[in-house]
C-alpha cells in the first residue's frame, strides 16, 4: 500500500515528461518481461496458463490495461490527492463482486469495515477542498470508472489463484494489460523528446515499473490468495492517507487535521474487516488457555 501511495505522486511527477500512456505502456511492459522472467526462474518455465490464458490476459487487459489509460489521463486533470481518494472505493466495489464471483463472501463484518473505512475518506475530501469540479469532473469520472476495472480484475481474478501461482497470474496479466497500452502508447510517444526526458522521470519509470507495478501487485495477488479479495482490498484505503503523509515528507504538502482523523477512521475500518478473524483466534487461543 505504501508503494501504490508513492506511486500517484511518482506517475503524476513523471507524466510532465513523458506521457501517461507512454509511461504505462513502458512501465508494464518492463514489470510484465521482469515477471515471466521470475516465473521461468521459480517455476522452471513461463508458464502458459493453458485454458486459463484467456481469462487471466481479458482480466489483465481491463485490470492493467483499460485502467491506467483512464486512471493516467485522469490523473493529468485532477490533483494526486483526488485520484487517490476516489480510486479507494475499490475496496468496497471488490467486496461486493467477490461475492458474484464466488471468491469470498460478504459478511456483515466485512461490509461495516469497509464503510468506516469509506467514511475515513470522506472525512479526508471533507476536510480539504473537496472533489475537484468544473472540467475536471470528467477526470473524476474516469478516476471512478478506473476504480471498477480494478475491482473486475481483482474479484474475478481471485478465484484463478486456487490454479496458478500469484506470479504466473500477474505475469500474464501484466503481457494482457501492455497489449491493450501498447498502440495508444506508440501513438503518444511520437511527440516526445527523448532526449530531453531528465533522469527524475526515468528513475520514477524505473520505480514505478519494478515496485508498485511489479512487485506490489504479487504481493497483494499472493495475499489474496490467502485470505480473500475482501479481507485484502480493504488495506487499499490506507493509500489515501499514506499518499497524505508522503506527500508531506517528500513533496511539502502541509497535512491537515481532517486528514489525520480520517486516516484514523480508516485504520479503524481495516481493523473491523479483521475482527472477524482476530475473534476466532482469540476463541482458538481461549480453548488453548488452561483455566
Amino acid at each position: 500500500m505504501a508503494a501504490w501511495a508513492a506511486n500517484f505522486i511518482v506517475v503524476k511527477s513523471a507524466n510532465e515528461q513523458i506521457p501517461p500512456v507512454t509511461f504505462a505502456f513502458l512501465r508494464f511492459g518492463t514489470a510484465a518481461f521482469t515477471l515471466l522472467l521470475a516465473v521461468r526462474w521459480r517455476e522452471g518455465s513461463f508458464g502458459w496458463p493453458g485454458r486459463d490464458a484467456l481469462a487471466i490476459m481479458g482480466l489483465g487487459a481491463l485490470g492493467f490495461g483499460v485502467y491506467q489509460i483512464m486512471w493516467s489521463i485522469a490523473l493529468q486533470e485532477i490533483p494526486a490527492g483526488d485520484s487517490a481518494l476516489l480510486i479507494a472505493a475499490t475496496p468496497v466495489i471488490t467486496a461486493l463482486l467477490a461475492v458474484v464471483s464466488g471468491a469470498d463472501s460478504l459478511t456483515r463484518t466485512k461490509l461495516f469495515g469497509s464503510l468506516v473505512s469509506f467514511g475515513g475518506v470522506a472525512v479526508i475530501v471533507a476536510s480539504g477542498p473537496g472533489l475537484s469540479v468544473g472540467k475536471a469532473i470528467v477526470g473524476d469520472a474516469l478516476t471512478l470508472a478506473a476504480a471498477v476495472c480494478w475491482s473486475i480484475y481483482t474479484a474475478f481474478g481471485a478465484p484463478i489463484l486456487r490454479r496458478h501461482s500469484p506470479l504466473r497470474t500477474t505475469a500474464w496479466a501484466m503481457v494482457g494489460g501492455s497489449l491493450v497500452l501498447a498502440v495508444p502508447g506508440f501513438v503518444q510517444s511520437s511527440g516526445v523528446n527523448w532526449p530531453a526526458v531528465d533522469a527524475s522521470a526515468w528513475a520514477g519509470l524505473v520505480f514505478s515499473a519494478f515496485i508498485p507495478a511489479g512487485l506490489a501487485n504479487v504481493v497483494v495477488f499472493s495475499a489474496i490468495r490467502l485470505l480473500g479479495p475482501t479481507r485484502i482490498t480493504a488495506y487499499q484505503f490506507l493509500v489515501p492517507f499514506i499518499a497524505v503523509l508522503l506527500g508531506a515528507a517528500f513533496i511539502e504538502e502541509p497535512v491537515r487535521v481532517g486528514q489525520l482523523i480520517g486516516g484514523a477512521v480508516i485504520v479503524l475500518g481495516v481493523i473491523v474487516t479483521r475482527s472477524d478473524r482476530l475473534t476466532a483466534f482469540g476463541g482458538w487461543l481461549r480453548e488453548r488457555t488452561p483455566s
